[in-house]
C-alpha cells in the first residue's frame, strides 16, 4: 500500500473538508476518527475514488504515513486533544510532526510544544479560519509551535490556503510556541467585535429608523462595495434578504440569544492579563452574555422604561452616519487587537510579523476584508508603529468619520438603543488621544485609602511618593507594583 503524505484525525465538518482540500491539491491523505464508522462512511461517500486512505486505529494511521509523519488533529479543544496525542505517541518516531488544527488555548500549545520536544517530536499549533467553506476551498492558516516542523508542512499548508488576488497564500509561519493559536484567538476576538458592531448597526436601523429588512438588505449591499467590503457585511446582506418558504423573513424568527465557544472570552482575559485596553472586544463578549439573559430581559422590558423618544431626522443621513461610525469603530477594534498581539509578542519573544498577519487574514477567514490591505500597508510604512490609529491613513479616516461617529453614539443614547461596542470604541479613541486623563485623581484615591503611592509631574518618572492625607496615616507606604 502506498503511504500518504499527511494524516488527519477528526472527521467532523472542518476535518472532512480539509481532507478534501488537501487531496484536491495533489496530496494523499490518511484519515482516522474515534467513531470508526465515520471513516467508512467518508471513504464510501465524499472521499470515494479519491487519494484518501481510511484507517481504523492510531497505529494503522501512523503506519500508513511516509516519514517524517505529519498528523493533523481536528478535534474539540481541551482534553480531547491531549488524549489524541497520547494515543499517537507509541507509534511515532523522533522527527515526526503533530499538528493541532483546532481552537486550542495558546498556553496549551506552548506546553505541548515543549512536551513533545522532550520526546523528539515536533509540534505545530495552528489556527484555521474560514468555516466549512473555507476549509474546503481555501482557509486562512496561522501555524506556530516548533519552527523545525515548518519546512515539512509548508508545501501542504500554503497549497491549501486561500490566496490573495496577487496569488499570495494566506498562510505563513507565525512564531514559536503558542504564537499561531494566539493570533487565531485574536482573530476570533476581532470577529466577535465586528459581528457585534454590525448587529448594533442593524438594531439602530431596525428599531431606531424602522427600516424594513429589504431596505437594510439594499444598504448592506451598497456598503459591501465600499470601505466596509468584507465577508461579514456580505453575509449580513444575504441574511437580510433571506426568506422562509412561506415568505417570512428568516432573521425575524431567530431567537435573540447568542452563543459563544470561548475564543472571544479568552481574548478579553488575555488582554486583562497583559494590561491592554481591549475594550471593544470585551464589550462584544459581554453583549453575548447579556443576550443570554433572555428571560430576565423579557421581564425587565415590562418594568424598566427608556426615553420614549423617536427619531425625527432624515433616515438617509443617519444611514450614512452609521456607515462611517461602523468603519471608525472597526479601525479601533483592529488597533486594539494588534496592540494586544504586540504586547504578547514582546512577552513571549515571538517576533510577530503584523503585516504578514494582515495578509493571512486578507482572504479565507471570517474577518477577511479589503480593509486588511490597508493594515498591511500601514505596517509596510512603519513596522514598529505602536497603534494603527497613529498611521496617517487610519488617522485621516477616523478624522473624517468622527462627526458621524459622535452623532450615532449620541443618537443611540437619546433613543435608548444599546450600542456598547460602537460607543466603547469612541470612548477608547477619546481616551487614547487625551494627553491628561483623570488617573491623577485615581492615584490620589488609591494613595489615600491604601498608601499605594503615586508619581509627580514635577519629579522624574520612577520616583514614588506618599501623602499623609488625614494627618493620622504616618509616612509608611505600600510597595509599588502593577498587576
Amino acid at each position: 500500500m502506498s503511504q500518504a503524505d499527511i494524516g488527519l484525525i477528526g472527521l467532523a465538518v472542518m476535518g472532512e473538508n480539509l481532507v478534501l482540500n488537501i487531496e484536491s491539491r495533489g496530496f494523499s491523505v490518511a484519515v482516522f476518527n474515534r467513531t470508526t464508522s465515520k471513516v467508512d462512511d467518508f471513504i464510501g461517500g465524499r472521499a470515494a475514488g479519491k487519494n484518501i486512505i481510511g484507517t481504523h486505529s492510531p497505529e494503522e494511521l501512523c503506519a500508513s504515513l511516509e516519514r517524517p509523519r505529519r498528523v493533523m488533529i481536528m478535534v474539540k479543544a481541551g482534553p480531547a486533544v491531549e488524549k489524541t496525542i497520547e494515543s499517537l505517541l507509541p507509534y511515532l518516531e523522533p522527527g515526526d510532526i503533530v499538528i493541532d488544527g483546532g481552537n486550542s488555548e495558546y498556553p496549551d500549545s506552548i506546553r505541548r510544544t515543549a512536551w513533545l520536544a522532550e520526546k523528539g517530536l515536533l509540534f505545530i499549533g495552528t489556527g484555521v479560519s474560514g468555516g466549512e467553506e473555507g476549509a474546503l476551498t481555501g482557509p486562512s492558516i496561522m501555524p506556530g509551535g516548533n519552527p523545525d516542523a515548518w519546512p515539512a508542512v509548508k508545501p501542504i499548508f500554503q497549497a491549501i490556503a486561500a490566496k490573495t488576488d496577487a496569488g499570495e497564500p494566506c498562510c505563513d509561519w507565525v512564531g514559536k510556541g503558542g504564537a499561531g493559536h494566539f493570533v487565531k484567538m485574536v482573530h476570533n476576538g476581532i470577529e466577535y467585535g465586528d459581528m457585534q458592531m454590525i448587529c448594533e448597526t442593524y438594531q439602530m436601523m431596525k428599531d431606531g429608523l424602522g427600516l424594513s429588512n429589504d431596505r437594510m438588505h439594499d444598504v448592506f449591499s451598497r456598503w459591501n462595495e465600499g470601505v466596509l467590503d468584507s465577508y461579514l457585511i456580505e453575509i449580513t446582506r444575504d441574511i437580510l434578504g433571506f426568506r422562509d418558504a412561506d415568505g417570512v423573513a428568516t432573521l425575524d424568527l431567530i431567537l435573540d440569544k447568542a452563543g459563544q465557544k470561548g475564543t472571544g472570552k479568552w481574548t478579553a482575559i488575555s488582554a486583562l492579563h497583559a494590561g491592554q485596553p481591549l475594550t471593544l472586544i470585551g464589550e462584544a463578549v459581554f453583549a453575548r452574555c447579556l443576550s443570554a439573559l433572555k428571560e430576565e430581559r423579557v421581564t425587565a422590558s415590562k418594568i424598566l422604561e427608556g426615553p420614549g423618544t423617536a427619531f425625527d431626522g432624515n433616515p438617509d443621513d443617519l444611514v450614512a452616519d452609521l456607515e462611517q461610525a461602523l468603519y471608525a469603530s472597526k479601525i479601533v477594534s483592529y488597533a486594539q487587537g494588534f496592540q494586544l498581539m504586540r504586547a504578547a509578542s514582546d512577552e513571549h519573544d515571538w517576533g510577530l510579523n503584523y503585516g504578514g498577519i494582515a495578509l493571512m487574514w486578507r482572504e479565507g477567514c471570517i474577518i477577511r476584508s479589503v480593509f486588511l490591505e490597508n493594515i498591511r500597508d500601514a505596517f509596510a510604512r512603519d513596522a514598529k508603529i505602536t497603534n494603527l490609529l497613529l498611521d496617517p491613513f487610519f488617522a485621516d479616516a477616523v478624522r473624517k468619520a468622527q462627526g458621524a461617529w459622535r452623532r450615532v453614539v449620541a443618537g443611540a443614547a437619546q433613543l435608548g438603543i444599546p450600542m456598547p461596542a460602537t460607543s466603547s470604541a469612541l470612548a477608547y479613541f477619546d481616551g487614547y488621544r487625551t494627553e491628561r486623563l483623570p488617573a491623577n485623581l485615581l492615584q490620589a484615591q488609591r494613595d489615600y485609602f491604601g498608601a499605594h503611592t503615586y508619581e509627580r509631574v514635577d519629579k522624574p518618572r520612577g520616583e514614588f511618593f506618599h501623602t499623609n492625607w488625614t494627618g493620622r496615616g504616618g509616612t509608611t507606604a505600600s510597595s509599588t507594583y502593577d498587576v
